[in-house]
């Protein structure tokens, strides 16, 4: 049994999608997919236990050996990615039936938890898989069922968001099938270990090159890459609430995965540096949307919003750890996609409990919050105070790991500039902590915290911000060693 967890990773959600139909009650789907969710992350759990002491596992879907057959393949950094997903999923699924009762008409709760684990499915196959050409499957499994998630919001707007994240989406998938088709004319096959052995022989054709920049211009429009961010705000913003937590724990941390897996373990390295100084480019854009994001976040009235702008910002700061490349640019990265997803799942759980009560995240509706909703309200502030980098909590980690590369490469201005960046999310935390502290609430604004299905996982996420911010110790090992293998792989 212990053999075939690679597959049972991705069919165990998989089947259970549909599995919920069946059900026929909204109540008891939740529990099926919570369930279904809990299975996938305890098997997530043992495959990193088990890579990160033995090393990658190969499994071949039907018994058919690649590079002909399917296959699976688990190593430290996808092993880092399924946890973190799952966990993701998880969490976020306990506060799901609580969340949406309020947002989702009755009816249509059955669709989601359908529309959730395909999405769960597509995310974990994509992480999963060694086939370039299964990783397009799953990216579109996942992005169906994300336009779906998308738009079951609440407000008009949540259509026009999916519908907008479904055209640029759409053409990310379309940059990346090209790309793949490119890397099969030039090679004939499609396991990415076997790519990487032949590619190196055509790195001098124009087609690989475009491939390679096909693909990661698909990427970063899933990614949502600054300057490809666009659909990202809305889309966060419009989804019913426990979706953007889900989607801001996982889906951009899926994209940021398949950039390092093709840059490092599938292209050439000397193919990368030919012609473009692509570190310097990844560096800039990452540092413009920190700043762009950030600037923006501080005006935003709608807090859903500017938390949403800020993740634009925040995935700038992994752009930057690849552009910094190395050990520890690498770690830098792998540290943030984890911390990230505490941090931002923590916030936009919150933002659900405080939406929950209160029917709104606009700022004015947020006075005098603290008294109205002390438990809700300082959980907020202390995933605010994790999002700015303030020590003991994740946020410090990664950033310091990222200042430190970027002085070990030499680049001190580029260390002075992630500083800075972090001082800008200053601003608009504090604008949510001023307006729930020191601004007095409206007479008969709704009192009352959120219910505990909802309170439960936001505070085990709020602990886990702090936990993981003083005992370092897994986070940093795993990290360490995955961002080491990639190196390996390249030398």
């Amino acid at each position: 049994m212990l053999n075939h967890l690679p597959i049972l990773q991705v069919i165990v959600p998989l089947l259970g999608a549909p599995a919920c139909l069946i059900l026929g009650r909204a109540k008891l789907a939740w529990v099926f997919a919570l369930l279904v969710s809990t299975a996938a992350f305890l098997i997530s759990c043992q495959l990193l236990s088990e890579v990160y002491a033995q090393g990658p596992l190969s499994y071949e879907l039907g018994g058919w050996a690649a590079p002909w057959g399917i296959e699976y393949r688990i190593d430290l950094l996808n092993g880092w990615l399924l946890f973190i997903v799952s966990l993701s999923s998880t969490v976020s699924l306990v506060a799901a039936q609580t969340s949406i009762s309020n947002e989702i008409p009755g009816e249509k709760q059955l669709f989601f938890y359908v529309a959730w684990l395909l999405c769960l499915a597509g995310l974990l196959g994509i992480l999963a898989t060694g086939d370039a050409f299964n990783v397009f499957v799953f990216l579109e499994v996942s992005s169906l069922s994300t336009y779906t998630l998308i738009s079951l919001g609440k407000q008009r707007q949540a259509l026009w968001s999916a519908f907008r994240y479904l055209i640029m989406g759409t053409i990310g998938a379309t940059f990346i099938l090209i790309g793949i088709g490119f890397m099969y004319m030039m090679t004939g096959t499609l396991n990415m270990a076997d790519l990487s052995e032949r590619l190196p022989a055509a790195s001098s054709s124009y087609t690989v090159f475009a491939a390679y920049a096909f693909v990661v211009v698909g990427i970063g429009l899933k990614l949502a890459m600054f300057p490809l961010h666009f659909w990202l705000p809305n889309a966060y913003t419009f989804a019913p609430s426990i979706v953007t937590a889900f989607l801001a724990a996982s889906s951009t941390k899926v994209a940021i995965y398949l950039l390092i897996r093709f840059t490092y373990s599938v292209f050439d390295s000397d193919l990368r540096s030919a012609g473009l100084p692509l570190p310097e480019i990844l560096i800039a854009l990452g540092m413009i949307a920190v700043f762009a994001g950030s600037t923006v976040a501080i005006y935003q009235s709608n807090i859903k919003r500017a938390i949403a702008y800020s993740s634009v910002g925040q995935i700038g700061y992994m752009i930057v750890g690849l552009g910094i490349g190395g050990l520890l640019g690498l770690q830098a990265t792998l540290l943030h996609l984890f911390n990230h997803a505490l941090m931002k799942a923590a916030l936009f759980l919150s933002l659900a409990a405080m939406a929950f009560r209160l029917g709104s995240t606009q700022l004015k509706d947020l006075y005098g919050l603290g008294q109205r909703m002390p438990i809700t309200a300082f959980s907020f502030v202390v995933g605010g105070l994790s999002l700015i980098g303030v020590p003991l909590t994740v946020g410090f980690i990664s950033k310091w790991y990222l200042v430190s590369a970027a002085v070990a490469d030499g680049r001190w201005p580029l260390a002075l500039l992630v500083v800075l960046g972090s001082l800008l999310a200053i601003a608009y935390i504090w604008r949510v902590v001023e307006a729930m502290y020191f601004k007095p609430s409206e007479e008969g604004s709704p009192k009352g915290e959120a219910p505990l299905m909802m309170l439960l996982p936001l505070w085990v996420l709020i602990a886990a911000n702090l936990y993981f911010g003083i005992d370092t110790r897994i986070p940093l090992a795993i990290t360490a060693d995955a961002a080491r293998s990639l190196l390996e792989v390249v030398q």
